[in-house]
This record gives C-alpha cells, structure tokens and sequence, in this order.
C-alpha cells in the first residue's frame, strides 16, 4: 500500500480513506514529514506566507451553547461578557490598525439581542475607517447562517448585502467536526455540517474567498477527522473556493468539554454519561494531523499554522508537516485561544519575529495579502 501512496502522491492522485487511515495510524513520523513536504513543495516550493493583520471580536455574547468553547457568555451581564457598540467599534479599529496592515478578520459570536443590520454596519464601519489595501475577512458560515435565519433572508441575499457593506472574505470558523453524532455532543444547537458547507458553497459562486478550518483533539475520532477532511475536499472539487484549510487544536481550559479541575461535585454515574476530554493533543498527535491534512486536501493550496492557537514552537515544527502559512501579526486583538488555556495570551509577532521562525526552520518568509498575492 505504502508504495502505492507514494505513487498517487507523486502524480497528484488523490488519497482514499483507507489509505489516509493508514498512513494516520503509522508510528513513522519521518515518512509523513517526508510525504507531506512533497505535497507542501508542490503547491508551494520551500515559501512560509504570513501577513500583518489583526482582529476584531465585536462581542462574545453567544445563542450557541457549544461545550469545547472557553470565549461565549450567555449575557451582556455575565462576568467577562462584552458586545461593541458601532462608535467602540471605529474605535477599536483605529487603535489596532497599524500602516502596512492588509486584512482585518472579524469572528465573534451569535448574538442573539444583535440584529442583521448591526453585523452589517460593522462591515461598513470597517470599510470607512480602514485603508482599501486592507481586506475586511468577516463572519464565520456559522455566524451569517444565523444572521440570513434572523433577517429571514437566503445565504445568498444576505452574503450580497454583506458583500455590498465591504466584506471581501470569510474565514474558516465554525465546522468543528462534520460527523453528526460528535456535533450532537459538543455542540448540540449549531446549525449542522451541511448548512456550513452551503454558505460556503454559495460565497465561492459569489466570487468570495474562504478558508476552512477542523477542530480537532477533543472526543473525535482519527476517522472522523478523515471523514471531515474528505468533505471539504469534495467541495472543493465542486468550487475551488477554499484557499487555506487551519487544523484547530482543541484547547481544554475554561469549558465545558474538559474535566473540571474539581469534579468533586459530579456524581460517578454522571461522570460516565458524559464525554469530557482529560488531556489536550500531545505534539506528535498535532503534527501528524498536519501532515494527513495536507495529504488529504491535494487540491486546497494552503495549510495554515495558526500560532496563536499552537504556540510559537509548535507553529514553527508544523512547517515540517505540510503547513506553509504562519497566520500574522495579530498585534493582540484576539481572546478566543487565550480565553482556553492558549500559552499566549497577548498574541502579537512583529512581522521580523514571523520571518525569523519561518527562516529559522529553513524556509523562505514571503509576506502575503488575503489571496496569497505578495504584499
């Protein structure tokens, strides 16, 4: 078998499951480096892309109950709890841009004492403010599922209003694991798999760029996570819309997936009854996820390291297993990894300290707008 993956990978076949599952399951950690450097050399010669960005997390009051998150609040009045208005948003964009900057990314959460129209003034406020060179990347499929529902619009209508507004493109949020019986237990009341495919599917008939993403390291399954890299691989047979794929590491602190730190207070019975998560992904269960995924997806271009999630250490080795962006500077405007344990909880890189790690592990750093075109 292993002979004839070395094969399809060399003629850019695309893997089967069972194939994937055994290359998954090797302890060889050598022969997956070397297999999926021969993909990430394909798509991308020896280059590391990283751009200088920052983010905007309008609010953190959340209808969604999903339990692996440490950022949602069930209210405004909550301990931690925030929702921007529009004047602290144009604020807080003029305090976080910084000339030279390319693309703002704004995620949060579902909001539900915050209407279609709020989301979209956001939008337009950030077009006003911010540089035209600099890509407004807003909204996960989740996010503007939610919002079309409560506007009682299509995806399609309302992705054009948004479009209309200034968004330029969306990120990867919100898929988690497709596989519905994992759904059911970490987040029961998110619209499904399907319904995040579809807004994606719709946005790359509308010409727009998105990313997508896979939580992984919680209760799930390698096959799962197989399954789910399979899927994003045939809509992108049908579109070709994605451009970067991020493995998201689960994060245990701070949410309801991970053993309470005193669990003195929950009865044995109960304890057994519901999947709780003892341990993060250690490093080499990271890398190899890295390493299939570029393998499974030969028709996305970009895997993406997402430091602030890994860390910068684990981000730097993940450039040995198939990845081939860094993410960017940051500059301290996200909660959502710090909030769950994240090693940095201030995350900002100078654009020097990004080309230093990517030079470091014997790349070339290039830096790159929102489309991978060099800024």
């Amino acid at each position: 078998m292993l002979n004839g993956i070395t094969e399809k990978i060399d003629r850019n076949i695309p893997l089967d499951r069972d194939e994937l599952m055994f290359l998954y399951d090797r302890e060889d950690l050598d022969l997956l480096a070397a297999l999926a450097g021969k993909m990430r050399e394909r798509h991308n010669g020896r280059t590391v892309y990283y751009n200088r960005n920052f983010h905007l997390e309008p609010s953190n009051v959340c209808s969604h109950r999903c339990r692996f998150c440490s950022y949602r609040r069930d209210s405004d009045t909550d301990e931690g709890a925030w929702t921007m208005s529009i004047e602290e948003v144009e604020k807080y964009l003029k305090d976080k841009y910084e000339p030279g900057m390319t693309e703002v990314h704004i995620v949060g959460s579902v909001n539900p004492s915050r209407d279609f129209d709020y989301y979209m003034e956001i939008i337009r406020t950030a077009r006003r403010i911010l540089p035209s060179r600099v890509t407004i990347k807003g909204y996960s499929a989740i996010e503007i599922a939610d919002m079309c529902k409560g506007a009682g619009i299509s995806y399609e209508q309302g992705l054009k209003k948004l479009m209309d507004a200034g968004l330029e493109a969306i990120p990867g949020g919100g898929a988690e694991i497709f596989d519905p019986g994992i759904r059911k237990l970490i987040c029961p009341d998110k619209p499904d798999a399907a319904v995040w495919m579809e807004v994606h599917r719709t946005a790359h008939r509308l010409g727009l760029h998105t990313n997508a993403t896979m939580l992984f390291g919680h209760i799930e399954s390698r096959e799962h996570r197989v399954e789910h890299l399979l899927a994003l691989r045939g809509v992108q047979e049908e579109t070709g819309g994605f451009d970067a794929f991020i493995p998201l590491k689960y994060r245990i602190a701070n949410n309801a997936l991970g053993i309470p730190a005193d669990s003195g207070g929950i009865q044995e019975k109960e304890m057994e009854a519901i999947p709780f998560v003892e341990r993060e992904a250690d490093i080499t269960e990271v890398l190899r996820t890295f390493a299939i995924s570029r393998l499974a997806l030969h028709n996305i271009p970009h895997i993406k390291s997402y430091w602030p999630m890994l860390g910068k250490d684990l981000c730097q080795l993940s450039l040995l297993f198939g990845a081939d962006d860094i993410d960017g500077t940051i500059n301290d405007s996200t909660r959502i990894y710090s909030m769950a344990g994240a090693e940095e909880q201030h995350p900002g890189l100078s654009a020097r300290e990004l080309v230093f790690m990517a030079e470091k592990a014997g790349f070339t750093a290039v830096e790159r707008d929102s489309y991978y075109r060099e800024a």
